[in-house]
């Protein structure tokens, strides 16, 4: 009986051990849907639309960490996009299931070692410092950093960020929080045969105290896998004949200010593109944004300026797009919005969308 008993307890302390050895997991995501109108200036034809993702790109995953001891701990993240109005996986035909994230790293008062599919050093600079955050469809500074405009086939704006708003391949250090401020080292293989000088490095600043918010990025890029076509490589475009892109030097700066009435937002951004042709492309752009708690819910607005020049482009282009809207929030997880936005681009006439939505984060 003793024996038993004996046998009994140090099977449960071993699986005691078991249980607080075990990845703590976490399932998450957000489901955004809306419905309205969109034109973008350069596309052919006007759609109306039930689409996914007018303010955060629908997506689903897994996060957890694990306790090993000593201040130390392991993390992982696997997440990807997918299309809430038709149930199609990624955010375009042909994107990756975990493009979102893909990551596992160590995390420490050292900070924290990532290695895997993880954010590029743009994203969160772009993203926290507009009021319209990581809307893909109604920020003017995201649509003009990422998302290229006029048909796939033709594009008349290619996104002025070079490569993805995800890095695959990468090695991310972060760390630690000095006092509010943050940085982040980047690294990309560009795991091309031969060609070991390829790849992409990058650097951001963040800075939070009080009602203070400060950012920066620098990046130079020369790859953009898994996914080529949509960013570095690009296509003949008409009207501007665009060639490939081989290598890019970015720079940012944003601040935002909270106010209690009103929060401000305000960046620059220059990136410099050189071509396989030798021929130039440079974009400058400026952004002003404003978020002010109006009842349940806040009023937003933002405005983007890029002005695009050198010897690929010829004559300078310009293009400009401003955003309002009123976010309702229904509860922490459940907000309904709408927007409606304005978007110029030199030869092509001015553009309206508009759009009304659900948002749930689970």
């Amino acid at each position: 009986m003793k024996k038993t008993t004996a046998i009994a307890a140090a099977v449960g302390c071993l699986a005691i051990q078991g249980a607080f050895a075990q990845t703590n997991v976490t399932v998450q995501g957000a489901v955004d849907l809306f419905a309205g109108s969109l034109k973008y200036s350069g596309d052919p034809s006007r759609r109306s639309v039930v689409n996914s993702g007018g303010m955060t790109t629908s997506y689903f995953g897994f996060k957890g960490s694990e306790d090993l001891g000593g201040g130390l701990r392991a993390e992982f993240a696997l997440n990807g996009f997918f299309q809430g109005d038709t149930g199609t996986s990624g955010r375009f035909g042909g994107d990756n299931l975990f493009s979102r994230d893909a990551n596992v790293g160590l995390a420490g008062s050292f900070g924290k070692i990532q290695f895997g599919r993880g954010l590029a050093p743009s994203f969160l600079p772009t993203v926290l410092f507009n009021p319209f955050a990581d809307s893909f469809t109604f920020s003017p500074l995201v649509l003009h950093a990422y998302v290229p405009a006029g048909a796939f086939g033709a594009r008349n704006w290619i996104a002025s960020n070079a490569s993805d708003s995800g890095w695959s391949n990468e090695i991310i250090y972060s760390t630690p929080d000095f006092n509010g401020l943050r940085a982040n080292v980047h690294y990309q293989f560009g795991e091309v045969a031969g060609r070991n000088s390829t790849n992409n490095v990058a650097l951001n600043l963040l800075y939070f105290k009080g009602p203070l918010g400060l950012s920066a990025f620098y990046h130079d890029a020369e790859a953009s896998n898994p996914n080529p076509g949509a960013a570095l490589i690009d296509a003949t475009a008409a009207p501007v004949n665009y060639r490939a892109i081989t290598r890019q030097k970015a720079f940012f700066v944003g601040g935002s200010y909270d106010f209690n009435i009103a929060k401000l937002f305000a960046t620059y951004q220059i990136n410099d593109d050189d071509t396989a042709t030798a021929a130039s492309m440079k974009d400058k752009t400026f952004s002003l944004g404003m978020s002010a708690p109006v009842g349940p819910g806040k009023v937003l607005l933002g405005y983007a300026n890029t002005r695009r020049d050198g010897s690929l482009v010829g004559t300078e282009l310009k293009r400009d797009t401003v955003s309002v809207g009123y976010d309702y929030l229904v509860s922490k997880r459940t907000d309904i919005y709408t927007v409606l936005m304005s978007d110029k681009i030199t030869a092509f006439s001015r553009s309206e969308s508009f759009g009304i939505g659900v948002r749930h984060r689970f």
